[in-house]
């Protein structure tokens, strides 16, 4: 079966809906059925990438209109990890809105979606690197949603087990982060020579990396602020975004990074 950007609505439908009923049920602790749920609406939508691929015929992660259907894939997949290992009923909820814009974006937005790739981005390393990435940041913005709960919604203290997940989710990211940027530096090497150039993508990749490095060295300062904690969480969320996709804003990068989404290159 071949498809197009047009049946994205189709799958969507199908996918957000199953999502919905998952977080539903999440709240009436129905748990069985928040799992059933939610992995069909995976599978459903894990599909149209997969017929994507095969009508392209190569990963559809070169546009931002295609690194958004990855997000929109992976942000309920990492609320179902939560969810398992945590049983917090608000996740499935906040990664099914969160899915539901990046698809209602690329619905309102398309993009052309041409076959062809440019030589650098036909490497091996090109889609476990952009994948690795794209899990990683929907995992820090279940962290960052933590982060701005802790700070602006709950009205009790702070419980350790609620930063301890905050913690974990960081960890989580950090460490697909780290191997992003490790298969990036690999397919680096291979495309254009050199694992490292400080391109502006690569730079804000490495103050990003390290901005989430800050919060997880100044958790261990004993007698440290937990709400400070926080602020460098969100923050480094922030860096992150700016490294994903703000940097395609900023004057120096036109014509001058390799990282940049451009369909006519």
């Amino acid at each position: 079966m071949m498809v197009s950007w047009e049946h994205l609505l189709y799958f969507a439908i199908a996918s957000v809906l199953l999502w919905a009923v998952g977080a539903f049920a999440a709240w009436k602790s129905k748990t069985g059925v928040a799992y059933v749920a939610t992995i069909l609406g995976l599978l459903v939508f894990f599909s149209f990438i997969v017929l994507m691929w095969i009508s392209l015929e190569r990963p559809p992660l070169r546009t931002m209109g295609e690194t958004r259907l990855w997000y929109s894939l992976l942000l309920p997949l990492s609320g179902l990890i939560v969810y398992s290992r945590w049983k917090y009923k608000w996740i499935l909820s906040f990664s099914t809105v969160l899915a539901l814009v990046f698809i209602c974006v690329n619905l309102f937005k398309p993009e052309i979606h041409d076959k062809t790739l440019m030589p650098a981005l036909q490497s091996p390393w090109f889609a476990p690197h952009v994948i690795v990435y794209m899990f990683a940041y929907a995992v820090l913005g279940a962290a960052t949603l933590m982060a701005v709960y802790l700070l602006f919604i709950k009205k009790k203290a702070i419980a350790e087990e609620e930063f301890t997940t905050t913690d974990n989710l960081v960890y989580v990211g950090l460490s697909f982060l780290t191997i992003g940027m490790l298969f990036g530096a690999l397919w680096a090497k291979e495309a254009w020579g050199h694992y490292w150039s400080w391109d502006p993508k690569e730079t804000w990749a490495a103050i990003t990396w390290l901005a989430y490095l800050v919060y997880v060295h100044y958790r261990q300062v004993p007698r440290h602020r937990e709400r400070l904690a926080l602020w460098v969480l969100i923050v480094s969320f922030v860096l992150l975004q700016m490294c994903w996709w703000g940097i395609n804003y900023l004057p120096s990068v036109k014509g001058t990074s390799v990282h940049t989404y451009d369909v006519s290159e």
